[in-house]
C-alpha cells in the first residue's frame, strides 16, 4: 500500500485499528423495486472504503444523510482493512462484482490503467459537479491520460506545526509561508539544543522532500511521463533535506530517535516536546490536543516557489458498476457541503470541498479545545502541486525507499543515490502514451 504519514500508510493513519476481514454496514432507502440499476439514479449500491472505527462512523453518517435525501438509493458500506484493500477490490472487479463506489488515493492509476475504473468526466458534468469550482486546485487531481477517474473527497495539505514555547525562548516569530530555505535553516539552528531538542522532525518521508523538489522548480516525473529523479533541481532539494540531519544536526538521527522510545516518530517526538517544528497533516491535531505543549500551525515554507504535498482520497466508480448513474448521484451528494461537513465534525479529516474549508464548521469545529488557525489549510490549498499518480506508484515508492536508505544515513550524497534510483525508475516507469 502507499506510504503516507505518521510513518505508516495513509490507510493506517486514516483508520488505525481496522479488524481483519470486511465490515459491512447498510443504509437503506425505499428501493421498493429491488432493482440494482436505474436510469433515474436510484437503486442499490456497494461502497468500499478503508479504515477503522472513526472512518466507519464518519462514512455511515454521510451515507445516512444521503439516503434521507434520496430514499430511492440504498448503500451497503464495506470497510476493508488497509493492508488488503487493493487486493480485495481488484479481486471483486475481476470477478465482475466490483463496488459501485470505491475510495482511492495515490495509487488511483493502478486501477485506471487496468481499465478497472469508469472515467467520470461526462458523468460528473451530467451530475452538476464542477470540479474546479468545488475543489479548487485538486479538482482534476485523480486523472489519467486526460480523463478524470475520481472525485476528491478528503484533502488536506501538509502544514507546519511549531512549538510556541521554543520559538519564544529563541526569540523567533512564528513560521510563515514566506520563509525561504535559508530562513528555515537559520531557525532550525536557533531552535536546536544539542542532545536536548531539535529544530525539525525531518524530511525522509517522500511527501516532505518531494515538496522541497517542487519548491526548487523540479519534478519527479516530467510532463512526458519520464522519470527525472536525478535532475539538478531534485538533487539539490534532496541534499538540502539530508544535510539537515547529517551536516547541520538540526534533525535527530535514527539512533537518536530510537533513544526517544520504541516506534517514536516525528509526530510523537514533537508531541513530547523534543522537536520545535514538524511538517505533517491534519491527523496530528487530535493527539496534540491531549499534549502538554503549547503549539500552533502555519503553512509550509517556500523555496524558489511555493509547493506543498496534499493528502486525501477520492471516490471512484468501478467499471463493473451496474448503476453508474446512481453512483455519481451519490458521489455528488457526498462531495457537497452537507455531507462534507461531517468529515470535520467527526474530526476524521480535511474535507476536499473548498466551501466547507472556508466555513465555520471547519474553521471552528465543535471539538476544538484551543485556538487554532484552521484557515492554514485553506491558505495552503493554493500551494498544492500535482503529484505524479502513475500506475507504477507503489514500485516507484519502493525504489526511492530502497535507493535512498544509505543517503539518509549519511553514507552517500544525493547525486550518487539519485543516479541509482533514476536507473531503477527507468526500468519500471512507462511514459504515458
Amino acid at each position: 500500500m502507499t506510504i503516507d504519514r505518521a510513518r505508516v500508510t495513509r490507510r493506517g493513519f486514516l483508520g488505525l485499528g481496522a479488524a481483519a476481514g470486511i465490515i459491512t454496514l447498510t443504509a437503506c432507502g425505499s428501493d421498493s423495486d429491488g432493482d440494482s440499476g436505474s436510469s433515474s439514479g436510484g437503486g442499490k449500491l456497494v461502497m468500499t472504503v478503508w479504515g477503522g472505527e472513526p472512518d466507519k462512523t464518519a462514512y455511515q453518517k454521510r451515507i445516512d444523510l444521503l439516503v434521507k435525501k434520496y430514499p430511492d438509493i440504498s448503500i451497503t458500506l464495506q470497510l476493508i482493512p488497509s493492508e488488503t484493500y487493493e487486493q480485495k477490490v481488484q479481486t471483486m472487479i475481476a470477478g465482475g462484482s466490483g463496488p459501485d463506489i470505491m475510495q482511492v488515493a495515490e495509487n488511483v492509476n493502478v486501477y485506471s490503467s487496468k481499465n478497472q475504473l469508469s472515467p467520470l468526466d461526462d458523468l460528473a458534468k451530467g451530475a452538476g459537479i464542477d470540479l474546479e469550482q468545488r475543489f479548487g486546485p485538486i479538482g482534476s487531481l485523480y486523472s489519467y491520460k486526460d480523463k478524470v477517474y475520481a472525485v476528491p473527497d478528503r484533502s488536506g495539505a501538509m502544514i507546519t506545526y511549531y512549538n510556541k514555547t521554543m520559538f519564544s525562548a529563541a526569540n523567533l516569530e512564528a513560521p510563515t509561508a514566506e520563509w525561504t530555505w535559508e530562513q528555515t535553516l537559520a531557525a532550525f539552528k536557533a531552535l536546536t539544543i544539542p542532545g536536548k531538542q531539535w529544530g525539525y522532525a525531518g524530511a525522509e518521508w517522500w511527501a516532505a522532500w518531494w515538496g522541497f523538489v517542487y519548491q526548487n522548480g523540479g519534478k519527479i516525473i516530467d510532463d512526458s511521463g519520464k522519470p527525472v529523479a536525478n535532475s539538478d533541481q531534485v538533487v539539490e532539494a534532496l541534499q538540502w533535506a539530508g544535510d539537515l540531519v547529517n551536516k547541520h544536526g538540526v534533525v535527530p538521527t535514527k539512533k537518536q530517535y530510537a533513544d526517544f522510545g520504541a516506534d517514536v516518530n516525528g509526530d510523537a517526538a514533537f508531541a513530547q516536546g523534543k522537536i520545535a517544528v514538524s511538517t505533517t497533516g491534519f491527523w496530528a491535531i487530535s493527539g496534540l490536543l491531549k499534549s502538554n505543549i503549547d503549539w500552533g500551525i502555519a503553512p509550509f515554507w517556500r523555496g524558489k516557489q511555493q509547493a506543498v504535498t496534499a493528502f486525501g482520497s477520492g471516490l471512484a466508480i468501478s467499471r463493473t458498476s451496474k448503476n453508474p448513474n446512481a453512483a455519481i448521484k451519490a458521489i455528488e451528494f457526498l462531495s457537497a457541503p452537507d455531507a462534507q461537513k461531517v468529515i470535520i465534525e467527526t474530526g476524521q479529516d480535511v474535507p476536499a470541498n473548498i466551501e466547507v474549508q472556508k466555513s465555520d464548521a471547519f474553521l471552528k469545529p465543535t471539538w476544538m479545545t484551543k485556538p487554532v488557525d484552521m484557515d492554514v489549510f485553506g491558505e495552503s490549498s493554493a500551494f498544492v502541486y500535482r503529484a505524479p499518480f502513475i500506475p507504477e506508484w507503489n514500485e516507484m515508492q519502493k525504489a526511492f525507499e530502497n535507493g535512498l536508505a544509505n543517503f539518509w544515513l549519511g553514507k552517500e550524497d544525493a547525486r550518487t543515490a539519485l543516479n541509482a534510483v533514476q536507473k531503477r525508475l527507468e526500468t519500471i516507469v512507462k511514459p504515458a502514451g
